[in-house]
């Protein structure tokens, strides 16, 4: 049965890899649905890419802002046109729920509205000079070519996070998608085309890490790398990097912690718990992988946690009715597996799941059981390292302090969770948790588009999506207008 065949974009043409090569993209839920074939890239077609943004940047980086901005609210009106057409492929190519998948397509549509009243927010300021009549001023200039690699669980959203801050700022982009999701950023892409996008101002390549993203790191003509995805990996990108001095984003894991405080109301934690800890099937870096919770109510919410977990319907998420998709790839189930029997071999009780759906309706997907553990130390390596798949783990504990403690015991500082009725615990949770996101009677998933998003420790090196994105996607320059007509020498003649 014949499939799709997408190339790269290239200086505003479609075009395939330059040594032929493809690689299949395959429906999560079902094998034998072929989403297409892409090019598997390497370094010819990264050189490629970024010598057509390198000759887009020429022309694009004097569009005044408020103009490129006006690309973008068209771009946002388009994907309102066409949010169920790309939600549905989204769910066909990565799995989650099609509630999730609008949620994921809506966040891009977000994004470019948010991002387009930026053109005419690029502010430097102006300020006194130690001198007369000399004039001085600061001003943001773009950097020139960006290289985005993004990942396959938001592959619409989280590449407009990228793409967008960096096109209004004046930047030219060469984007490397997630191999398992490489559809939605080619849609996104589309839509920027018909919006009226310049050829060779964004460039796709797809293609594998090692192969198209470490040549795109590594390319001297681009300033700059905004990367999310695994910590392991985003370590590699920041060291590459730093050898030719490149700006590095870097947007990692999680091993998220959400506390229920004796006086919750515990039917909201218990629904922030499922939502947190399930959706996405688990597959966020901003997951709640960890539940803390104060023994006066242990009891009874993981009773009642245990028995809506086993409740939860799973299978293919363009099905009515389905809660838990399934996971990316095959590679995700075996880490799920992985870490079940690690948890287990460390003295944790598995309350519920803990195994691969792989009979009926699960025959020819990625499905793996909503997982649940109790009897969890705060040592043991469920409690500390990332699964990215439905397993939480239930750990109890004593005073708000020690939660406190635990919570920030880890590697990771990404997004936290605290539930409680007290409003003193509640700003004492905000100023001492260690994490770039907080919530008070929310789960740990939910950020939205203008507030920074990233974290602290081995989840982030200090940059944020969202607000603080156009700091990164622009650089400062200075500006002195001496109109004195005589030499002046600043410090020198300001003695």
């Amino acid at each position: 049965m014949s499939h799709p065949v997408y190339h790269n974009l290239i200086g505003g043409a479609w075009v395939p890899a330059a040594s032929g090569k493809t690689f299949l993209n395959l429906n999560p839920a079902d094998s034998a649905d072929v989403i297409g074939a892409f090019p598997s890239s390497d370094a010819e077609d990264v050189n490629r890419a970024v010598a057509a943004a390198k000759k887009a940047f020429i022309t694009w980086r004097l569009v005044p802002a408020p103009k490129r901005a006006e690309i973008l609210v068209r771009a946002g009106n388009l994907l309102v046109q066409n949010k169920e057409k790309y939600a549905r492929a989204m769910t066909r190519e990565m799995g989650k729920v099609l509630a999730e998948t609008r949620g994921d397509v809506q966040e891009a549509i977000d994004e470019a509205f948010y991002v387009a009243g930026e053109g005419r927010r690029l502010f430097g300021v102006t300020t006194p000079s130690e001198l007369q009549n000399k004039f001085a001023m600061s001003m943001r200039m773009p950097l020139g070519v960006v290289g985005l690699i993004t990942p396959w669980n938001f592959p619409m959203a989280i590449p407009s996070w990228k793409l967008f801050p960096a096109l209004v700022a004046g930047n030219t982009c060469v984007i490397k998608p997630a191999e398992d999701t490489p559809l939605s950023t080619y849609n996104l892409m589309q839509t920027l085309i018909e919006a009226g996008l310049p050829p060779g101002v964004v460039n796709i390549v797809s293609g594998f890490g090692p192969h198209a993203g470490a040549p795109l790191v590594e390319h001297r003509d681009v300033r700059a790398i905004s990367f999310t995805g695994s910590s392991e990996v985003g370590s590699l990108v920041g060291q590459r990097a730093a050898a030719s001095f490149k700006p590095v984003s870097l947007e990692m894991g999680g091993k998220n912690a959400m506390i229920v405080l004796d006086d919750a109301n515990l039917d909201l934690a218990l629904d922030g718990a499922l939502w947190g800890a399930f959706g996405t099937t688990g597959q966020r870096c901003t997951a709640t992988s960890r539940i803390l919770l104060q023994k006066g109510i242990a009891a009874e919410f993981t009773e009642k946690l245990v028995a809506r977990a086993r409740k939860l319907k799973v299978g293919n998420g363009l099905d009515a009715g389905i809660e838990v998709g399934p996971q990316v790839n095959r590679q995700q189930i075996e880490t799920s597996q992985k870490y079940v029997e690690i948890a287990l071999a460390e003295g944790a009780k598995l309350l519920t799941g803990g195994r691969a759906l792989t009979e009926g309706p699960y025959a020819h997907g990625n499905f793996f059981e909503p997982t649940v553990f109790g009897s969890v130390s705060p040592a043991m390596r469920i409690a500390r390292e990332e699964v990215f798949g439905p397993v939480v783990s239930l750990i109890e504990f004593d005073t708000f302090e020690q939660a406190i403690e635990i919570a920030n015991s880890i590697d990771y500082g990404l997004s936290t969770a605290l539930y409680t009725k007290n409003v003193n615990r509640a700003f004492a949770a905000i100023r001492d948790l260690e994490a770039g996101i907080t919530y008070i009677n929310a789960p740990t998933i939910g950020a939205e588009v203008h507030l920074p998003f990233g974290g602290v420790k081995q989840t982030g090196n200090g940059h944020r999506e969202g607000l603080s994105a156009i700091d990164f996607f622009t650089t400062w320059k200075a500006v002195y207008v001496d109109y004195s007509d005589k030499l002046q020498r600043a410090q020198i003649d300001n003695q």
